[in-house]
Order: structure tokens, then C-alpha cells, then sequence
């Protein structure tokens, strides 16, 4: 059963960025976060970014700490999947409801998926809409990891953004991703669900 964000209109704002702050981005990010548009896990259509080949190792089955700088002010909220072999296996951006604008279509509220299903790991993350006073301090959380391993998993997180024009590439969304590397805690169950890694 999916739950639909709330809306507030907030006149003259400008387009959202963010920047991955933690787990470590597997693009190089610039001070706004760019390139972020394209989905799956960012790049646009004049610049695809350039890898910061890092790849984060952590423990199957434990918290992960995920820091995010919203750059830009935008209403909206933040979704986190896990692709295990392929980038392709993330899901499609939030649905989106729209109302027609004289800029095309306007961007009103996304699903937020309630309850979670693989391979979302958390969904209606810093649901905002209030523009801060000054610079926005970052937000941060605990993800569950599944338990599981895998040589090269997919991280993506992406800001879902209320009222806003259809970007192309990218739609209503930014994206960003991190490569992880995930062993599973031998102490614990391997979580079910989830498919074996190919890699």
C-alpha cells in the first residue's frame, strides 16, 4: 500500500541538488553536487561525471550511515534502493502526480512505498518543505543493510522533488550512487529475498 508525500506550494524556488556526502560517491560531485540529473545514478546530457572509484566495504546485516547536503532548496523527499548485480535492477524513479503548468507538466506529490519492498532499503527520508534560513545543516540516518555479500553492490539514493518542471534527463528526480562492497555477519541469518551476487 503505497502512502502519497503531502504537498505545500512554495512560490519561487529554484531546482534541487544534493550532494552524497556518506557512504562515499562513485561520481566526483562538484560544490552543488552536479552531475546528478540522469538516472540511474547521475550524469546529464552534456556530462556524464567522472569516477571517484571508491568503493566503500561494509558489513552485511548492520546500520549504514547515510549523510546527505541538500545544496539547493527544494520540497520533496529522499528514497535509498540497493541493486546487487546490475544497476538495471534499481527501481524506476518515484511515480510521480502532476498538474499541468504553463511551463508543461508540474510536479505535486510521489509514492513513498509503505511498507518496503527489495530493492528499496528506506523511503519518505527529510520529507521537507520549508525553506531553510541560511545554509541547511547535512541530514543523516541509519540504513538497515540486508545481510548478504556482494563484490560490487549499487547504493542509489535519490530526492524526489514537488513542484518542479519535468527535467530532461531526470524527470522530477536526482539520483546519486555508491559503490559498496558488502560482507556478510557470519553471527547472523543471510537475509532472505535478496538474489546472489554474480559478480
Amino acid at each position: 500500500m503505497a502512502v502519497v508525500a503531502l504537498v505545500v506550494a512554495v512560490p519561487g524556488v529554484g531546482y534541487g541538488h544534493f550532494k552524497l556526502l556518506e557512504p562515499a560517491s562513485w561520481l566526483i560531485e562538484d560544490g552543488r553536487g552536479d552531475p546528478q540529473k540522469a538516472g540511474p545514478c547521475g550524469g546529464s546530457n552534456t556530462d556524464w561525471g567522472k569516477p571517484s572509484n571508491i568503493v566503500s566495504k561494509v558489513t552485511g546485516g548492520q546500520k549504514l550511515h547515510l549523510k546527505i547536503q541538500e545544496t539547493v532548496y527544494h520540497p520533496g523527499h529522499y528514497r535509498v534502493a540497493l541493486a546487487v548485480n546490475s544497476r538495471n535492477d534499481l527501481p524506476l524513479d518515484p511515480e510521480a502526480t502532476t498538474r499541468p503548468s504553463d511551463r508543461g507538466p508540474w510536479s505535486v506529490s510521489a509514492t513513498i512505498l509503505n511498507p518496503l519492498a527489495i530493492p528499496v532499503l528506506a523511503d519518505g527520508l527529510f520529507v521537507h518543505n520549508m525553506r531553510p534560513e541560511g545554509q541547511a545543516p547535512p541530514w543523516e540516518t541509519d540504513v538497515q543493510l540486508p545481510n548478504i555479500t556482494c563484490k560490487r553492490c549499487t547504493l542509489q539514493v535519490v530526492q524526489f522533488m514537488e513542484e518542479h518542471a519535468f527535467n530532461n534527463p531526470g524527470g522530477y528526480t536526482y539520483h546519486h550512487c555508491a559503490d559498496l562492497q558488502i560482507t556478510a555477519d557470519s553471527s547472523k541469518p543471510i537475509t532472505p529475498g535478496w538474489p546472489a551476487d554474480r559478480n
